[in-house]
């Protein structure tokens, strides 16, 4: 059954320029909009000083100014902007409600930034119910307007790897069925017919091409060798995994399966690194079992995989208005058996991305 075809979809660029083809300009205030627009990064804001694209535009900081305030208001709102702070106050002006909100990000928007709400109540008259109100609206804004660009069939992961249950036992497979039938051109071989095959010269031309093609489809095939023993050096080592506790992963470096399967690190590293194996339990990428180790108080050494999960779900639970420092973190995660200092508390959090205890902190 041939593919369905792709439908074409414009990218975010080329969508901003299409709008600004439309909006009633001059040709200058058209070239400053669309040296604009391409100066936007895939966040959505600008990624360049309006001095410097002035200068290089031969035009004066005000016209460039004003033609990036067009620009920002366009769809999707807020684009552009060269920070939070004006990205936010783009939005709240144009949907023009939020009077509040808007007050916050444009007079306060460090104490919104730092979650001071006693001192906004204080400095803006008004009552914490009213407060609350005003982060509703803020938090309904979009903070990255480049991002949520519709999906194209490039950006489905296609596992590199399947790992599948045939009678009971689970079996590795490499997924290279888009790879092309690999073989010798019946070209060189009439080529050797001909009465131009006696010539030395071709002969070596030939020799030389031949080799060559060897070489790859042994190098295909040691592909697919190199990626199944290393998937299943991995299901061994994280045997209760692949059993169907998928919560359980035991520490595991590169070393680890570069010494179960006699390889070099640098080959482990470049067979796991961006390729993903499809399981009975989802979709994985092959650095998601590796991690490094940590001892609990029971002499158990785990994965600090799941201390970051623990961590996590503790964050996920606490009491908003009085976040958990990470002093406090550290002797929770301690109760539950992980022995962790605060400064590494602070590590894992950052991983995470996850923030700190007062930025943490609502209403």
């Amino acid at each position: 059954m041939p593919d369905a075809p792709i439908r074409a979809v414009r990218s975010p660029v080329e969508r901003l320029l299409d709008q600004v083809a439309l909006l009633d300009l001059s040709r200058e205030e058209r070239a400053i909009g669309e040296a604009i627009v391409w100066n936007i990064d895939e966040q959505g804001y600008l990624s360049i000083d309006l001095e410097l694209l002035a200068d290089r535009l031969d035009a004066d900081v005000a016209d460039v100014e004003r033609m990036l305030k067009i620009v920002q208001r366009l769809d999707p709102v807020g684009i552009g902007a060269r920070d939070l702070q004006e990205c936010l106050s783009v939005q709240l002006e144009v949907s023009g409600e939020h009077d509040l909100a808007r007050k916050i990000v444009d007079d306060y928007f460090d104490d919104f930034a730092n979650r001071r709400f006693e001192r906004l109540e204080e400095k803006l008259g008004c009552s914490k119910e009213e407060l609350h109100g005003a982060f509703e609206d803020i938090s309904h804004l979009n903070p990255k307007p480049g991002e949520g660009a519709p999906t194209s069939a490039a950006d489905y992961i296609i596992p590199d790897i399947s790992v599948d249950e045939v009678d009971g036992k689970l079996l590795v497979a490499v997924n290279d069925g888009d790879l092309p039938d690999i073989r010798l051109s019946p070209v060189y071989k009439n080529i050797l017919k001909s009465p131009n095959g006696n010539n030395s010269e071709v002969k070596k031309f030939l020799r030389e091409k031949v080799e060559r093609a060897k070489w790859f489809v042994q190098a295909l095939q040691q592909r697919q060798i190199t990626m199944t023993k290393v998937m299943e050096a991995i299901m061994k080592r994280q045997n209760l995994f692949f059993s169907g506790d998928t919560s359980k992963l035991r520490p595991m470096i590169l070393k680890d399966i570069a010494e179960e399967i006699d390889m070099d690190i640098s080959t482990v590293s470049r067979v796991t690194r961006g390729k993903y194996v499809q399981t009975p339990w989802g979709v994985f990428e092959l650095k998601h079992f590796f991690s490094e180790g940590m001892m609990t108080d029971s002499g158990e050494e785990v994965s600090t995989k799941l201390v970051k999960n623990l961590l996590k779900k503790i964050v996920d639970s606490e009491d908003k208005e009085h976040p958990i420092s990470d002093d406090g973190l550290a002797e929770l995660l301690k109760e539950n058996g992980y022995t962790v200092a605060r400064r590494t508390v602070a590590k894992y959090r950052g991983q995470m991305k996850i923030p700190v205890a007062r930025l943490r902190r609502a209403i």
